[in-house]
């Protein structure tokens, strides 16, 4: 029979390895699915790993998805390194897309490109915003951030429902609830003709990189974290935790909400109810796929953009259903929690023991 045994040490190896087996898991069980369903499963799994990387098109459609998942990511990571659950990213996501796209409809013909600029900030200090409201509620009242953060999502969406729907909604747009197409010069400059591909992708890269400076390389970053492992130590050092706490939630908020200002003065162009894509939710599976680690979520947010290519691809081409993604990234998620009962545990085969009268 096998016995779980706690290990003498966490294990380094499967710290890392981890992640990789969840991913052959989620692939196995995959392909149970797709033969389950009645579908082809090497067609599924083309469609899920091959279709986004096969053309210097669709490795730029797979960026598009990957740039607000790694920028959502890096901005949780800082929060769960500091022990400050932040499960709201998606409602500052939205308002950080609110907010640059409000400054996007004050531009016309006239406008000069200086207004991206202002756009982006418009999107940071938004998403800052909407999580302060949260560090303000916890420091002051001691109220749970999850909730709290968690709760501010649904009021976000309903904010933008109201304003595409009511004051902000296209009087030349049919009567769909959606604000006019922004200006030309609103758009964030795209890196190549016929890509999607803008320059929030080396602004997500650069964050990443600043980032893995800020934690392993600052004394800010270092009372972060010692803060979220150790509070006691942590006021022991002299470290402040309300400071901790804003710092936390200021940064994450600020991430989501430029990711949001990214995208609706990107690849959307105006401001729809569609805006909320779930990026938030998935960047929390994406954070703890790359190990709260800067690199690690480059790469995490790369395969959960597969997933969300592959979830659309598969209900054009294998008439699936688009909830297949969340399908996926739950199953990630889950294999990868088990996954890690090998870091702290090891696997034995320990032999049947005699019946009792047996000889």
């Amino acid at each position: 029979m096998l016995k779980l045994e706690p290990r003498p040490q966490a294990s380094r190896w499967w710290t890392y390895g981890s992640p990789l087996l969840a991913l052959v898991v989620t692939v196995l069980i995959g392909v149970a699915l797709f033969a389950a369903l009645g579908k082809d499963p090497v067609r599924g799994l083309q469609i899920f790993f091959w279709e986004p990387i096969k053309s210097p098109y669709a490795i730029g459609e797979l960026m598009v998805k990957a740039t607000p998942l790694l920028l959502i990511a890096l901005g949780l990571a800082v929060c769960f390194r500091s022990n400050v659950w932040n499960i709201g990213a998606e409602g500052q996501f939205v308002i950080g897309a609110v907010a640059a796209g409000g400054i996007a409809l004050m531009a016309d013909k006239t406008t000069g490109p200086w207004i991206v600029l202002a756009i982006l900030l418009a999107g940071v200090l938004g998403g800052m915003f909407w999580a302060g409201i949260t560090a303000l509620l916890r420091d002051r009242f001691n109220a749970n951030e999850i909730l709290v953060s968690l709760m501010l999502v649904y009021v976000a969406t309903l904010l933008l429902g109201y304003l595409v729907y009511g004051p902000w909604k296209d009087p030349m747009g049919y009567n769909f609830p959606q604000t006019k197409t922004f200006e030309r010069v609103t758009q964030i400059p795209r890196l190549m003709q016929g890509s999607r591909l803008s320059i929030g992708l080396p602004i997500a890269l650069a964050a990443a990189a600043a980032l893995w400076v800020f934690l392993f390389r600052t004394r800010a970053g270092f009372a972060l974290q010692v803060g979220g492992l150790a509070p006691a130590a942590a006021r022991y050092a002299g470290f402040s935790s309300r400071r901790a706490l804003w710092t936390a939630l200021l940064i994450s908020g600020g991430a989501a909400g430029l990711a949001g200002a990214l995208e609706v003065a990107g690849p959307i162009g105006q401001l729809t109810p569609y805006v909320p894509a779930g990026y938030g939710f998935a960047a929390i599976i994406v954070a703890f796929v790359g190990r709260l680690h800067p690199v690690g979520m480059v790469f995490s947010a790369i395969l959960m953009s597969m997933f969300y290519i592959g979830g659309e691809l598969a209900q054009s081409r294998l008439g699936l259903p688009k909830s297949l993604t969340g399908v996926f990234q739950g199953l990630l998620l889950f294999t990868l929690l088990a996954c890690d009962t090998l870091i702290a545990y090891r696997v034995r085969w320990v032999g049947a023991s005699p019946q009792p009268g047996a000889r």
